[in-house]
């Protein structure tokens, strides 16, 4: 009976912690993280037989997997879906063994959940000339304040880091295609007017020409210093082009050394990370043309493959693994991509997620929906829950179940997820800090208009951005310090208020109106029920604001004191 926990699903959610067992979970963590190792390979030399390496590989293997076994079951801690099966691994330990610079990718949104410390220490392990660089992918969905947060945490802990966005760069080699025929058109007109102007001999054009030169030259002399300063600020937090991640990949990759009689080999760049952080995408983006199978289900590339940049660079597309960490909850995997959302059967947990971290206000803009929440009055908390924004999208959209025309919470749940999984629903974890960062605070420059959609900003446009929030930096996220928000009114209550209040009413405003059969209710037979006696006295007295003993009453309701008047009138008669 000690197991027994009681859950009242009305006030919280079962699948999310509260701050404080999210904080003992935090703890319990940090003390088991030397534990989170990957599988080492067994070495082996050319006499070893395959059939020898295949069942050391499979032994170490399986020891791996009974230690983590031992940690989740002893201690109580909810890890990743880890890789379980060998031949991924092997893909791994050929990319690592082949590359002479592994670089982990991860997601910008949360970096330290898709990086793998213990990789980097196996690399090293394998080749100590080997590097290792984590390649912050998806930077261009943090603002630059969260990127100098990051940068700030990655170099107090040494860890090399550069910050890039495959879609970003996609789009620049896409504007790079049309450019050409553009820029052939701009530069003939530019010759032609240049030739009119040098036929026409217009010196007076030339001295002006002339002295521009000078100035620009004057200017660049005096502010030389100022832009080396800016450049070498801007290095830690600016995102990286393809041509400047390729030369990234040259200059942190080992120099290679050359022995005579063998041709010169090709630096090698492993490319490792979680599956859906992008790894195929960035190799594309590389290219220029896509050459890898991209697609947004975790898992898509099943082998590895090298691919040849140019003529100095071979690229290794590692299959995406999901290395062993800690989890908080099974609805964290869902929210960051880990777990595929198809699949989804449980999806209050995610989506209850999705409603503490993005506001109410930046989620009803978003979709054009109207959230209704239980007021504090009624037991709520302020904030909407899983089923509220749930069921306001799926009557929003028309998604609704079969039979009595419920919405469809599950099908809007899975729409919702995929917003956020994609970046629609931005929301960046902050990186460890003491004292930590307030995480509404550190996102609050990504719920603002300009994050909205065309579609929902041409919407949105009467308003203006000052009336948003009423400062200088218009956020669409809810800030009760900047805009104390009014008490909200329940629907019970407005239509109690409506009825008692509400206009029409005439002489019967401030009285409730009772159904027919109230009458014969007790709580009817009892309003009906006169009063007598102390009460009716002291009703009275209240009514007419006098003290209950100034009040003259006749103490009994009968006719003995008519008789008696006419009894003593009658004798009196004789």
């Amino acid at each position: 009976m000690n197991n027994v926990k009681i859950i009242h699903t009305d006030q919280r959610n079962p699948y999310l912690l509260s701050a404080a067992e999210e904080r003992s979970t935090m703890r319990k963590q940090a003390a088991k993280r030397n534990r989170l190792t990957v599988p080492r390979r067994p070495a082996w030399d050319e006499s070893t037989t395959p059939h020898e390496l295949d069942r050391k590989e499979r032994a170490s293997l399986l020891d791996w997997r009974r230690g983590l076994a031992e940690l989740q079951e002893n201690d109580d801690l909810l890890m990743t879906p880890f890789e379980r099966n060998l031949e991924v691994w092997r893909q791994l330990w050929r990319v690592i063994e082949r590359s002479d610079l592994v670089v982990q990718i991860v997601d910008a949104r949360n970096p330290l959940l898709f990086r793998s410390e213990d990789l980097e220490s196996y690399v090293k392990e394998v080749d100590p000339k080997k590097n290792n660089l984590l390649l912050v992918n998806k930077a261009d969905m943090m603002t630059l304040g969260q990127r100098e947060a990051w940068a700030d945490y990655f170099r107090k802990a040494g860890i090399n880091y550069r910050f890039f966005s495959a879609s970003l760069a996609k789009e620049q080699n896409e504007a790079m295609d049309s450019e050409p025929s553009v820029d052939g058109e701009n530069s003939s007109g530019r010759s032609n007017a240049q030739a009119a102007v040098v036929d026409g001999g217009d010196k007076l054009a030339k001295e002006a020409e002339r002295l521009d030169v000078q100035d620009a030259e004057a200017d660049e002399e005096q502010w030389a210093s100022e832009e080396e300063l800016d450049d070498n600020a801007d290095q830690r937090t600016r995102i990286l082009t393809v041509d400047e991640l390729e030369a990234l990949f040259l200059e942190n990759a080992p120099e290679l050394e050359d022995t005579m009689g063998t041709p010169h080999r090709k630096t090698q760049i492993g490319l490792v990370g979680y599956p859906n952080v992008g790894k195929s995408s960035t190799i594309n983006a590389l290219i220029g043309a896509k050459k890898v199978s991209v697609s947004s289900t975790p898992g898509k590339t099943k082998h590895f493959q090298t691919i040849h940049l140019s003529p100095d660079v071979i690229l290794c597309d590692c299959p995406g693994l999901v290395f062993p960490n800690f989890a908080t909850t099974k609805a964290e995997l869902v929210c960051n991509g880990i777990l595929p959302i198809d699949q989804l059967r449980e999806y209050t947990g995610p989506a209850g997620l999705v409603a503490q971290r993005i506001p109410q206000s930046y989620f009803e803009a978003l979709y054009g929906v109207k959230v209704h929440t239980r007021p504090v009055e009624e037991g709520g908390t302020g904030l909407p829950t899983a089923e509220e924004i749930l069921v306001a999208y799926a009557i929003a959209r028309g998604f609704a179940k079969t039979g009595q025309g419920q919405p469809d919470e599950s099908r809007a749940a899975r729409y919702i997820l995929k917003d956020y999984v994609s970046g629609k629903l931005l929301f960046c974890h902050p990186p460890p800090s003491d004292p930590p960062y307030d995480p509404r605070a550190f996102n609050r420059e990504l719920y603002n208009v300009a994050h909205l959609p065309q579609k929902r900003r041409t919407i949105l446009a009467a308003q203006t951005e000052g009336s948003i929030t009423g400062s200088e930096d218009p956020s669409l996220m809810d800030d009760p310090e900047a805009v104390p928000a009014p008490p909200i009114e329940g629907e019970k209550s407005n239509r109690l208020d409506k009825r008692f209040f509400g206009p029409g009413q005439g002489n019967n405003a401030g009285h409730l109106t009772m159904p027919f059969n109230h009458r014969y209710s007790e709580q009817g037979i009892a309003a009906n029920k006169q009063l007598s006696g102390r009460k009716e006295r002291a009703m009275l007295a209240l009514e007419r604001n006098i003290d209950p003993a100034d009040l003259k009453m006749s103490s009994k309701k009968h006719f003995k004191g008519q008789r008696r008047k006419k009894k003593t009138a009658t004798s009196e008669d004789y």
